[in-house]
């Protein structure tokens, strides 16, 4: 943001200290630094990914903690789109391909980093179905940062026993298991079978169709998942666990809500977990029915953080309120929910039901995620609360880079998308001034894009078509500069002067104003304007739900 040295705000950015947040890096573009032929290879939709399509995956694996490695097959089954003959697959190092098969035949294959070309001997015609098997195994990355770097993390409990779990969102599911590793092609469904040690527990996706048991004093736990459902978001989360659960009567009937914890914090999740029903009635309200009434809602403890994995969500925010104890806002609204839980499981609607094609989109993921945490205040606490959460939040926002990134490449854009993201989804409601309507077109969208992967185009025009706006500059605007728009204003000889300055062309946002007790909507342009309408000398209040900065400077001579 750029400013003559005489400003004088009635809104002042202030930073935020004493909390430890870790968001997305800049990308390499934005940083100066070339993409690599890899780039392309993991980010874009490639010649060997888009002639077929996924339709079920097969995930068959042994964990072994002692070892900390995994070992089994991955089967692949796609619809032929067009005519193709060489297909990839994805995996990162040190696991390794032990085969690829099909019909029986072991194929051969090229490799170019972590990108195997798979050279198929069948006839791949349009609209016949194939199965490839994957045979792999290794040591997987151990994460360094989990959830922010990919990987596996094995610790373990106060008893001494293993206690595993992945991430890897943006690094890759390919980083522990075989897979066509881009965003915009998932499984209709999917199977995912994990074997491990007695008497550990494996919590996947989906529901637990059986578990075998084996002579070896191993168990093999067989989780469906039947529904759509992205690669980063599938799930193993390997520990002695207890488990409880609970029915919530939703929208679309009875909802199994499953816990699965260790067993020395029973007691702590009984009581922390009893946000989830809440949750469910405050997301429900305002997005929609809960998006996977199939596979039932879990939330599982884990040795990190937590993460958005589809209807098995993942938390290890040490039983407390808020973002490790802390609240982000500094309002004390944030310290009213356990932030885990709540971000995460509003991750089911955003990212899970609507989920990106490309990462360089991921705001759709985060700023609407981000913004339910407002709502989930508003639901059950008023909607000044709300307000209050956001407003309070936005000291944590860096106005760094653009908040959607590169894309083709794997590269995400501002860590600005969770915060300034959901301020700028809080302006937009203001915009709209009707808070029924509001909740109509969120409740639509995730009905539009149910189960879909989505552009932030898309997003972009149906939010334009439902509220009747022109918001093309206003998500030029917010989405692709680090700009936010500043309203300038002065007093002469009666009339207020104002206009938006630091904006995109054409950008014509109408914004509301307080004087007194009496409420004005101005609709400033990049040009100046005037009006009578107010008192001069009186002070002038644009509304703090807007995200925008605003200036009184001296009058303009002509």
């Amino acid at each position: 943001m750029k400013l003559p040295p005489d400003s004088t705000f009635l809104y002042v950015l202030v930073l935020f200290s004493g909390l430890a947040f870790s968001i997305p890096l800049a990308s390499a573009q934005q940083i100066g630094v070339p993409y690599s032929r890899q780039d392309s290879l993991r980010g874009s939709i490639t010649p060997e990914r888009e002639w077929w399509d996924l339709v079920f995956y097969h995930l068959d694996i042994e964990v072994d903690p002692r070892k900390k490695t995994i070992e089994g097959t991955n089967s692949v089954y796609y619809t032929v789109l067009q005519e193709g003959q060489v297909l990839q697959i994805d995996l990162q190092e040190p696991m390794e391909i032990r085969a690829f098969r099909q019909e029986g035949e072991e194929l051969t294959y090229t490799r170019e980093g972590n990108a195997y070309f798979v050279n198929l001997s069948s006839p791949q015609k349009p609209g016949s179905s194939h199965n490839l098997e994957i045979s792999y195994g290794g040591s997987p990355r151990i994460s360094p940062n989990p959830p922010w770097s990919g990987g596996l993390t094995w610790e373990k409990d106060e008893k001494g026993k293993p206690f595993i779990a992945n991430s890897n969102q943006g690094d890759g599911a390919s980083l522990w298991w075989p897979c066509k590793d881009h965003m915009y092609d998932e499984p209709d469904s999917m199977l995912i079978s994990v074997k491990v040690p007695d008497p550990l527990i494996n919590v996947s996706n989906g529901r637990l169709r059986k578990t075998e048991k084996h002579d070896d004093g191993k168990s093999t736990y067989h989780w469906f998942v039947a529904n759509p459902i992205s690669n980063y978001g599938v799930n193993i989360s390997i520990a002695d666990y207890s488990h409880f659960s609970e029915e919530y009567l939703g929208e679309n009937g009875p909802l199994s809500l499953d816990y699965y914890v260790l067993k020395e914090n029973l007691d702590r999740a009984r009581a922390q977990f009893k946000d989830v029903p809440r949750l469910m009635r405050a997301f429900e309200y305002w997005f929609g029915p809960y998006p996977f009434y199939e596979d039932g809602f879990k939330l599982i403890e884990v040795p990190y953080l937590g993460m958005e994995h589809q209807s098995a969500v993942t938390y290890g925010n040490g039983y407390q309120q808020g973002y490790k104890g802390k609240d982000f806002s500094e309002t004390g609204w944030g310290l009213t929910f356990d932030y885990i839980i709540i971000h995460e499981a509003g991750h089911e609607w955003f990212a899970n039901n609507i989920t990106y094609q490309d990462i360089a989109d991921m705001w759709i993921h985060e700023s609407f995620t981000t913004y339910s945490e407002s709502l989930f205040l508003d639901y059950h606490y008023g909607v000044n609360a709300g307000n209050a959460y956001l407003q309070g939040a936005r000291q944590v926002i860096k106005n760094d880079i653009p908040i959607i990134g590169d894309y083709g490449v794997n590269q995400r854009g501002s860590g600005d998308m969770y915060f300034k993201g959901a301020n700028i989804l809080h302006t937009l409601r203001q915009w709209i001034d009707d808070d029924k309507k509001w909740r109509k077109i969120l409740r639509e969208m995730n009905k539009t894009f149910y189960h879909q992967t989505v552009t932030s185009s898309e997003i972009e025009a149906f939010l334009a078509k439902k509220t009747g706006f022109p918001l093309q500059s206003f998500f030029d605007q917010y989405l692709r500069t680090a700009d936010v728009p500043l309203f300038q204003f002065y007093w002469k000889e009666g009339r207020l002067y104002y206009r938006w300055r630091e904006v995109v062309e054409d950008f014509a946002m109408p914004l509301r104003i307080k004087q007194q007790d009496r409420i004005h909507w101005l609709e400033p342009t990049s040009e100046w304007q005037s009006t009578p309408a107010l008192i001069e000398k009186e002070m002038i209040e644009a509304d703090p739900n807007f995200y925008i900065f605003t200036q009184q400077i001296q009058p303009v001579t002509e």
